[in-house]
């Protein structure tokens, strides 16, 4: 892979990891402030419920889709694992053609659903929820690109991913 590819494929892979943890960072503040509201001031205020939920649903997608290598995903690897590298790229291929399908298939109507849900607001934060789910839209085309990207890598023989329990970082 080229440098300046490598570097900036490193800056906006940094550029996520930064917003799962902004996403977290909301989280947790709107928990501190809904607590302190709540048992301290005797006031309990709804609006840090619905930011807590909204940022959780956020952060999972945005770093399934965005952060998440392919070697951090779960296997069951007591099949996977022991199969030669040509039957592994053969699960590659039929597992990753699948999740395209299922995926490519379902975003049309998705991405109809979500536009659709403009109409209606948020409790609190009167936020359109076309917005707030917007972020399934991304979820599914960046996991439409990863696995296309797997089968691609797959049909031209390269190995298939293979998780390594010695080597993840926890």
């Amino acid at each position: 892979m080229p440098p300046n590819i490598a570097r900036i494929g490193g800056a906006l892979r940094r550029a996520a990891e930064a917003v799962s943890a902004a996403l977290l960072a909301v989280m947790f503040l709107a928990f501190i402030i809904q607590i302190a509201f709540r048992y301290l001031l005797n006031w309990p205020v709804g609006w840090t419920s619905e930011v807590s939920t909204l940022a959780w649903i956020w952060v999972v997608l945005w770093t399934a889709a965005f952060v998440t290598r392919e070697d951090e995903e779960v296997r069951f690897d007591i099949v996977y694992g022991r199969v030669s590298e040509p039957v592994r790229r053969a699960f590659t291929i039929l597992t990753a053609a699948a999740l395209v399908a299922m995926f490519g298939v379902s975003l049309p109507s998705t991405i109809s659903f979500i536009g659709f849900m403009g109409v209606e607001v948020s409790t609190y934060l009167r936020i359109p929820l076309s917005v707030l789910y917007s972020i399934y839209i991304l979820f599914a085309v960046a996991l439409i690109i990863r696995y296309g990207w797997l089968i691609w890598e797959a049909l031209l023989g390269r190995k298939a991913p293979r998780t390594d329990p010695s080597k993840l970082e926890i």
